[in-house]
């Protein structure tokens, strides 16, 4: 089932005192722009924000938006403002959405099961790439892309040119860039063996003499 988010238009100047009585009366203040339309000072229901950036989607999740008695258009979440300490949310940006039309979303790459460079070769796995950007009709947008590790061995790699996907979504990002791969645990030398290998005169504070200056004598 999508979200529907109920808005009210904001009316007024627009400024620091008008944001905070918009946030006393339990709402947040919001901005509405795009389909070659006007923005729009609007409130909306902080919990359905919250619902709505807490989903599988997440931001990237593409909604009905009712303000006032407007007939309702799809939107989705562009950007968003927390308070710093508590944690609440201050302001958020929608953005209008034609649902024929293109847009560029970044979607989080989420790596499944355990490579066998992991598992029978003592590597580590490194998660380089966590999101890929991609262009696609809004109705396609992935919540995010499964990538199997399994069969990864030590000094293998996946590369944005390995990622599923269904032909809809274009990547926006180099094929050749690493999203992951398995590498070794470097270890580091002892402590004992560092602090042996440290010239007499550096233990007793006193500073190395130039090899210039040691050849000379």
């Amino acid at each position: 089932m999508s979200e529907a988010v109920l808005a009210s238009v904001r009316e007024g100047k627009f400024n620091k005192n008008a944001a905070r009585r918009v946030r006393v009366a339990g709402q947040i203040p919001a901005v509405v722009y795009g389909a070659g339309q006007d923005s729009q000072a609007i409130a909306v229901d902080p919990k359905v924000i919250t619902r709505i950036l807490h989903s599988e989607s997440g931001h990237n999740t593409i909604f009905d938006l009712t303000v006032g008695s407007a007939a309702p258009i799809k939107a989705m979440i562009v950007d968003w403002q927390y308070e710093p300490i508590k944690g609440k949310l201050l302001h958020i940006d929608l953005k209008r959405i034609a649902m024929d039309k293109a847009i560029r979303v970044s979607v989080p790459v989420m790596l499944i099961g355990t490579a066998t460079g992991v598992k029978n070769q003592g590597g580590i796995l490194d998660h380089i790439l966590r999101e890929v950007e991609v262009e696609c009709l809004p109705g396609d947008i992935p919540s995010h892309i499964d990538v199997d590790v399994s069969n990864l061995g030590l000094h293998q790699a996946i590369h944005v040119s390995d990622l599923p996907h269904a032909g809809k979504v274009k990547f926006l990002v180099d094929e050749g860039a690493v999203v992951a791969h398995v590498t070794i645990v470097k270890e580091e030398a002892p402590v004992e063996a560092v602090a042996a290998a440290e010239p007499e005169v550096a233990k007793k504070g006193k500073e190395a003499a130039p090899a210039a200056d040691s050849a000379k004598k």
